[in-house]
């Protein structure tokens, strides 16, 4: 291969190949294969992504054309792949802790049928080959179809145990709000194709001055509406715990590697549209601020462990968005970058001891578990040290760069910022470290 580069089809290839061999020979593979497949498919692409990342690093980056996907007169959208220092970053976090928690997967759902063991690894390919169209997409329209891809996935995955009422509701619940969302980045591709004629990343940033000032503020904020329901923002957050129904490695891959994080790529591949509209940053700053001191005050009467970590997740998400908003885009995509590693930590900490404890999810009804399970006391205490932003561990650099930038723009940004950090503290789940009575 003379440039791996142009062989960029292969990272989400994979995943689709998995995800329909699963799929279509599900009750005929024995589980053991289904796994080999499974994380097979998400280990190639990771060491695809892996030499990618390699030669952007090198200073290479490029745009692949696979073929022309609408062509209606002057209005022309390819099927193509940026692949830059955005997206290749990207790709690393999700088919690497994508993989680990294949892998995870593996053992975690070994009590299913060999039929539901193979649908439930398919689901999980497609979940990852949509995230991958996402971030890879070169125009806003490729990026709408991965964007809808793992909405759907997130349907088929919290609703895995369809025949629970309350699961289905949840799923539902997630499908109907991150619609809503939709509609708002769907209207925003419109408005671009009417006023430029185009999607295409580079053609749109560099027409942007072609744009008044109301057309670049109503289309960022249709993006951050789209943003909302994905990234689970103020008003649209309340379908994130509600997808604790699905299995604990499906809630660690929603809410570390994927899907959660589409809002935040969104909008820091979007920042020349953004820096043009300062009326929208606002907006974003203030309802990223406001979910991430919501969400932290509610995590803190929560008793499920899952549920702490979801709405953990939205506060850390609203930290995110807290960054965008004042124009700390790299700030925000190395936050979504440590984020990703410690949050699925903690979720596969807290899938070994549910799975432990018999399914229980209570914390009241843990204690002193320490002593059973040290391995999982260590990895989580690490996670919990992380988000908790402590030198040397990386929530500290990410964190404080957000909170740098939220100075420089106005010091009482840094004062909110830094109050909200209660979740970050209540995550250092007690029954885990020490010994307490029940």
């Amino acid at each position: 291969m003379n440039n791996i580069i142009d062989y960029v089809w292969l990272v989400p290839l994979f995943p689709l190949i998995g995800f329909l061999l699963n799929g279509l020979l599900r009750n005929s593979l024995s589980k053991s294969l289904t796994g080999i497949i499974g994380c097979g498919a998400i280990l190639a692409s990771f060491i695809v992504s892996v030499l990618i990342f390699l030669q952007v690093k090198a200073g290479n980056t490029a745009t692949v054309t696979l073929f022309e996907f609408i062509n209606l007169g002057k209005t022309q959208i390819p099927f193509a792949f940026q692949v830059d220092q955005l997206s290749s970053l990207f790709l690393l976090i999700i088919t690497g802790i994508g993989f680990l928690i294949h892998l995870y997967s593996t053992a975690y759902m070994h009590e299913e049928s060999n039929g539901h063991f193979a649908r439930y690894f398919a689901y999980l390919n497609l979940f990852v080959f949509s995230m991958l169209l996402l971030v890879l997409g070169a125009n806003y329209v490729i990026m709408f179809i991965g964007w809808e891809g793992v909405g759907l996935c997130s349907y088929l995955l919290i609703g895995y145990w369809f025949k629970n009422i309350d699961y289905t509701n949840a799923a539902k619940k997630a499908f109907v709000m991150n619609r809503i969302g939709d509609l708002g980045f769907l209207l925003a591709v419109f408005w671009l194709i009417s006023k430029l004629g185009t999607v295409t990343y580079a053609n749109v940033f560099a027409s942007a001055g072609q744009l008044s000032t109301t057309d670049v503020t109503i289309i960022t904020l249709l993006l951050f509406v789209g943003a909302t329901g994905k990234s689970a923002q103020i008003p649209l957050y309340t379908w994130l715990p509600d997808a604790m129904a699905g299995p604990t490695p499906v809630s660690a891959l929603i809410h570390a590697a994927t899907m959660v994080t589409a809002g935040i790529y969104m909008i820091a591949r979007s920042n020349i549209l953004y820096t043009m509209a300062p009326a929208t940053q606002a907006v974003v700053t203030v309802i990223g601020l406001a979910t991430a001191l919501f969400a932290a005050t509610i995590a803190l009467k929560q008793n499920d462990i899952k549920k702490v970590l979801a709405y953990s997740t939205v506060s850390q998400l609203g930290y995110m968005f807290l960054g965008l908003g004042v124009g700390a885009f790299t700030g925000a995509v190395f936050h979504v970058m440590t984020h990703a590693f410690f949050k699925a930590l903690l979720f596969l900490g807290a899938g070994s001891v549910i799975h432990a404890m018999h399914h229980e999810q209570d914390i009241r009804n843990m204690g002193g578990l320490k002593k059973y399970m040290p391995v999982t006391h260590i990895t989580f205490l690490l996670a919990c040290l992380a988000i908790a932003g402590i030198p040397p561990f990386s929530g500290f650099f990410s964190k404080d760069e957000i909170l740098v930038a939220a100075y420089a723009k106005n010091p009482i940004l840094l004062c909110i910022g830094c109050g909200r950090r209660t979740d970050d503290h209540i995550l250092y789940v007690p029954s885990l470290c020490h010994d307490l009575p029940g």
